[in-house]
């Protein structure tokens, strides 16, 4: 059965309350508190989903092509906006019947059995979230010795060394308390990928249209076993770029009576969205051709010469790491969840501190062991992409057409229900093969492993 908070109303449509003091926990209470609006929740997804992550999209063109390359990321919007809208429909049925949900977790319990929420959707998430986290803290730190070393070339200052630096800044905000307390963070870090999306794209044209771009060429690399991974490679760092994996706990944070506001939401992030992938990936793309790098600002950067005013670079990459620091703080709100129903006591104040204490130090371990992840694996970006394809694709492409056909018990012969289908089991092989191409990758960069590398 769902959680209820204590002061909620069920939105049973016969107007009774239900009341579960025995389902409540501290990490609902405290962390997951239903007090937003719908543009707060707008704010939410767009911070989830359109991250840093998407001046990877050119790079993933590289192994698609024009065609190919525009073709996933229309299908990909399609499918994600598809599919979140799945999710919140199911969320806003169950809420109607007086058990509202407000974990991924909780709705695998309640639609597929318990020991789907404990040992499979659970742990995914949490594999995926925290991830995230520490894919953030290592990105951040890569853009701020991005900055030092175009201020100092000659700098003596290791890459560990910036990623402790983001860490101390994570250190702070993952003390905030709650996922609505981010909404003012949220809405500055949308103006921000709004921001550093302009100045990659603004870069990328101004570059192309000079003498100082490379030449462009869009012919794919590689040999045909290359290309056939490369393919699924891509096809995996898209998925992730459009993932997002908290829907129900953004969902969450919406103040009853739910229904309709999840998708005014996602109408808002869909714009943003929509502004920012294409316009990064088509002209950094057409900039670079296959020369784009993994993130297209090293684009802007050739030999230690940059490529557009220094300025230019810095105000970027200062967009970037501000952005950077609000989404893995975001993506930290199912850890801080986890570990406030662990540690926290529900019947205390929630700045009490028997609660205060506890969240204090679990949240600072959580973020101390996630930064020394990224210190010790500059890599992590080959293992983020088995956790893509092992994570992303499931909770956002598989199991919210699942849920949907569970819930509402479409007829079979009825387009939605074949479409579903037919989502779920595409998705479902496209995971399988991308998490091969992942671990493939993994294998072949191994022998350039090293622990606290300088890259």
């Amino acid at each position: 059965m769902g959680t209820l908070l204590p002061d909620e109303k069920s939105e049973n449509p016969n107007g009774l309350e239900h009341h579960h003091q025995k389902d409540i926990d501290a990490g609902a209470l405290f962390v997951l508190k239903s007090k937003g609006s719908w543009m707060h929740c707008g704010y939410h997804l767009t911070t989830s989903i359109v991250a840093p992550a998407l001046l990877s999209l050119p790079y993933a063109l590289t192994f698609l092509g024009w065609t190919a390359g525009i073709l996933c990321l229309v299908i990909g919007a399609l499918v994600t906006f598809y599919s979140y809208n799945l999710i919140s429909r199911v969320l806003e049925h169950h809420a109607q019947m007086g058990k509202r949900q407000l974990r991924f977790r909780d709705m695998a319990r309640d639609i597929l059995g318990p020991r789907w929420g404990r040992y499979f959707v659970g742990p995914i998430q949490f594999a995926v979230c925290y991830g995230a986290v520490v894919a953030c803290t290592l990105l951040g730190g890569q853009c701020m010795k991005a900055i030092y070393l175009l201020s100092n070339p000659n700098g003596a200052m290791k890459l560990y060394e910036f990623v402790i630096i983001f860490g101390c800044l994570m250190l702070i905000l993952a003390q905030i308390p709650s996922f609505h307390s981010l909404r003012h963070i949220n809405l500055v870090s949308l103006v921000l990928c709004l921001a550093y999306s302009v100045g990659a794209t603004a870069g990328s044209i101004y570059i192309g249209n000079s003498s100082k771009g490379p030449e462009k060429d869009y012919s794919l690399k590689g040999d045909t076993v290359n290309r056939l991974f490369g393919i699924f490679n891509a096809i995996a760092i898209i998925a992730t770029t459009y993932g997002n994996g908290i829907i129900p706990e953004i969902q969450a944070t919406l103040a009853p009576p739910v229904k309709g506001k999840m998708f005014k939401g996602l109408c808002i992030c869909y714009v943003v969205v929509i502004v920012t992938f294409f316009s990064v990936s088509i002209s950094g793309y057409w900039a670079f051709g296959n020369e784009s790098e993994g993130l297209i600002l090293s684009n802007f950067v050739d030999n230690g010469n940059p490529l557009v005013p220094k300025w230019f670079i810095y105000m970027t990459n200062i967009f970037t790491v501000a952005q950077l620091s609000a989404v893995g703080v975001v993506y930290l709100q199912p850890t801080n969840e986890v570990l406030e129903q662990t540690f926290g006591d529900p019947k205390s104040p929630e700045f009490s501190k028997r609660n205060v204490i506890p969240r204090v130090i679990s949240r600072s371990l959580a973020i101390t062991i996630s930064t020394t992840i990224a210190a010790m694996l500059p890599f992590f970006g080959d293992i983020n992409s088995l956790i893509g394809a092992f994570g992303f694709i499931p909770l956002d492409f598989i199991l919210p057409m699942v849920f949907y056909n569970l819930t509402f018990k479409p007829s079979k012969r009825s387009p939605i229900f074949w479409l579903n289908v037919t989502i779920a089991m595409t998705f479902s092989a496209l995971g399988a093969i991308a998490a091969v191409a992942a671990v493939r990758q993994i294998v072949l960069d191994a022998k350039n492993y090293q622990l606290f590398a300088n890259v």
